[in-house]
């Protein structure tokens, strides 16, 4: 299974999720939850420590790496994240079909999700560069083939987010959830290869400032 690390930006550092950040994050969801309408966030300690937990059961399992958003602007934990879904697609392949094989050290593709974000922390640009740490993790130290992210097909704020990014829309899968509104909801898919990394990131390097003057 994959190490834990700590992703460290300009602007945000992506902590390993543990029991210690649960009452830092119920105050931060606890901000302004009407921003929530499409994202399930959990509300109160008790629904936080069981998210927590479950968050950490799948990590033992090599399946998920869950972080915690610090924001360096205030030096407050202002939300979470994880690379989640990790698919191992080196040695045999696990018989019968769909079961679970043993995991390897690096991980062949991963999904991005699981983000929300404190009210004040919306629109800051933390989103962004808490998707570039982990993309790069994704891509340079993993080299995986493919990142997946999603959203509520009705989100229009994270499906912009996300295409902001140079994800591709591969389709929209209908009926695939329960919604945070607990209605059925459409998801919309996208994903970004190995070989658009690159200019995925340059984009990314622009409006992170990451460029430098020539």
């Amino acid at each position: 299974m994959p190490a834990f690390v700590t992703l460290s930006g300009r602007f945000v550092r992506l902590e390993p999720l543990s029991l210690a950040a649960i009452d830092d994050l119920v105050a931060a969801a606890g901000e302004d939850r009407t921003t929530y309408g499409f994202t399930r966030v959990p509300h109160g300690r008790d629904e936080m420590a069981s998210y927590v937990e479950a968050a950490l059961a799948e990590q033992a399992e090599g399946r998920t790496m869950p972080f915690a958003i610090r924001w360096l602007h205030t030096d407050r934990i202002v939300g979470a994240t994880r690379l989640m879904n990790l698919e191992y697609w080196q040695g045999p392949m696990p018989w019968p079909p769909g079961a679970r094989g043993a995991v390897g050290e690096v991980p062949s593709v991963a999904d991005i999700g699981y983000t929300w974000l404190a009210a004040s922390a919306q629109g800051t640009g933390v989103n962004r560069e808490s998707k570039y740490l982990m993309l790069s993790l994704a891509f340079e130290t993993w080299q995986v083939h493919r990142v997946t992210l999603k959203a509520d097909v009705r989100n229009a704020r994270s499906r912009a987010a996300i295409e902001a990014l140079g994800a591709h829309l591969d389709g929209v899968r209908r009926a695939e959830s329960r919604g945070a509104d607990d209605t059925v909801r459409d998801t919309a898919f996208y994903s970004i290869l190995s070989s658009e990394w690159p200019l995925v990131r340059e984009r990314l390097h622009e409006r992170l400032g990451l460029v430098e003057a020539a």
